[in-house]
């Protein structure tokens, strides 16, 4: 069925028989999938539905330099969607960019467009003109807000699809609102209309853009929280992954917001920040990646994080040691998670009382997994293979059919993750696809030589990948970062291969060592491995 005016998301979603299995989940609380129970806009439920119930004194976002209550949003995305109607013209269904750090007005930039019957492509903010361009050109993207600090990109910018760029913070947008009215009718969008486009991080080719619907957003929002956070109104969210990022959105908008909490935006977070942000305004929640968690570590005694509960891992498996470091710094576990942008936010994760250290946890509630080899089908307990997810959300890649047939089969999302899955049902990360490396014959992931590696008290950071070698065929070589970057030599490189020999299986060690001063990695403090492959 048709819902928006321009009907581009609807003509290039994947057909019926090649989208995932939604309907063998029959729980009470995903009634958002039925678009006869579900509200006609998941923005009613994340903002308008708190100032209905009187809650729009209650603090929404904080900065380090501002503060705004629910009712503050609400009017000014209400103001927003009044530019976009009656000043930029945007029609229901037209895809509308955000290019900013995490601050206030991107959060409500995003709720506006949804208001307005529009489609989100929120977008990291270190993104440059010609990466820009092919979101744009690939989405036919007609509309973009963009913070006035990362205008400079924007500018550069040229594609027939653009018709209009709004710029805030010294910009014309807050111009164009003033005279705007504090309330609007929000577009009735269904249940299975399209709210927003994620563009995967993937490495090569033309990026993938996958789609989410309304009911989506909604249906998150009782998984993850309810499973691993059990969050109240009186929560503090924060954390370092770009709202542009579906982690980041998750975690700091959607999640606190659904229950009523109050998240703290940082624009350029730094472990320093981060726990200056915990301890001066006493945050309870924090979402971060591996790294962070691992050099947040080594500066924690210098803060106050007492008010600190709970603490969210995601982008990339989450080390051991890492685990075991801020356990021992703090006494609290960390909650590593499995996402993807495909299925919107974490599957597999865990809670306090199953957590299983070194594990990436269980399905949480809404999903189910399960281990499978080549053909589809399913492997014993303990053997490595290919991971398959299923559940409340799903793979719809937009005019990329045959994409669409790889990631999805038999109606399970094939995540590109090997996995093995233990007898207590526990899923553990062995590596990604295409992070094993075939050496003389062994299989050996990457990620389990990054794991050692990190034990050795010298190692700061380490990046493992396949080298090819004639007579081998690939060739173990670890990127490493040393604490004091002084030591680097020929002398270190043969004390950790003969280390790691004693410690682990010897045909796993590094036969190739490169001493760096810093990895490659996303915004989201992800290692970009592939950088290191070339």
């Amino acid at each position: 069925m048709k819902h928006y005016e321009d009907n581009f998301t609807h003509n290039n979603l994947p057909n019926q028989d090649l989208q995932p299995d939604y309907t063998f989940l029959d729980l009470p609380q995903f009634s958002h999938s039925d678009p006869e129970i579900s509200g006609p806009n998941c923005v009613h439920r994340l903002l308008d539905y708190h100032i209905e119930i009187g809650n729009g004194n209650n603090i929404c976002i904080r900065t380090f330099t501002e503060t705004w209550n629910y009712q503050d949003l609400y009017e000014k995305a209400n103001q927003i969607a009044h530019v976009l109607v009656d000043d930029l013209g945007l029609k229901s269904g037209n895809r509308v960019l955000i290019r900013s750090a995490n601050n206030p007005m991107m959060v409500a930039c995003w709720f506006a467009i949804l208001k307005a019957g529009g489609i989100v492509v929120a977008t990291m903010p270190l993104l440059r003109s010609k990466e820009l361009t092919t979101i744009i050109n690939c989405a036919e993207i007609s509309h973009a807000f963009c913070d006035s600090e990362l205008s400079e990109e924007m500018n550069f910018v040229k594609s027939d699809f653009l018709q209009e760029v709004c710029f805030y913070r010294n910009g014309n947008l807050e111009q164009l609102m003033t005279t705007k009215p504090k309330t609007f009718d929000n577009f009735h969008s269904k249940a299975d209309s399209v709210a927003l486009i994620g563009f995967t991080s993937g490495t090569t080719g033309l990026p993938k853009m996958t789609a989410h619907y309304h009911r989506d957003i909604l249906n998150i929002c009782e998984a993850f929280p309810n499973y691993s956070l059990q969050p109240t109104q009186n929560d503090v969210f924060t954390g370092s992954p770009p709202i542009g990022f579906t982690f980041g959105l998750g975690g700091l908008v959607l999640f606190p917001m659904y229950f009523g909490a109050s998240t703290f935006l940082i624009e350029k977070p730094s472990p320093d920040l981060l726990l200056q942000a915990i301890q001066d305004y006493k945050i309870t929640i924090c979402f971060t990646a591996p790294t962070a968690w691992r050099i947040i570590t080594t500066k924690v005694n210098e803060f106050n994080i007492s008010s600190l509960r709970k603490c969210v891992s995601a982008g990339e498996t989450l080390p051991l040691k890492v685990w075991q470091d801020w356990y021992e710094a703090t006494g609290l576990k960390i909650i590593d998670g499995i996402g993807a942008t495909e299925l919107l936010h974490i599957f597999i994760s865990s809670n306090e009382t199953n957590i299983k250290s070194g594990a990436t946890g269980l399905p949480i509630t809404g999903y189910e997994a399960k281990i499978i080899d080549t053909n589809g089908n399913e492997v014993p307990r303990n053997q490595a293979g290919r991971l398959a997810v299923r559940g409340i959300t799903g793979c719809k890649y937009l005019n990329r059919k045959e994409k669409q047939k790889e990631y999805v089969e038999n109606g399970w999302n094939i995540t590109g993750d090997i996995f093995r899955q233990d007898e207590d049902g526990y899923f553990w990360f062995v590596a990604r696809g295409d992070d094993m490396i075939i050496s003389a014959g062994y299989n050996i992931a990457a990620i389990e030589v990054e794991s050692v590696l990190l034990t050795h008290e010298a190692i700061l950071e380490c990046a493992v990948v396949g080298l090819p070698d004639e007579e081998r065929g690939m060739l173990v070589c670890a990127h490493i970062v040393l604490k004091e970057k002084s030591n680097a030599s020929e002398n270190m490189k043969n004390h950790i291969q003969h280390w790691f020999k004693q410690v682990a299986a010897p045909y796993k060690y590094p036969r190739v060592i490169y001493f760096v001063e810093t990895l490659p990695k996303t915004e989201t403090g992800k290692i970009q491995r592939f950088k290191l492959k070339s």
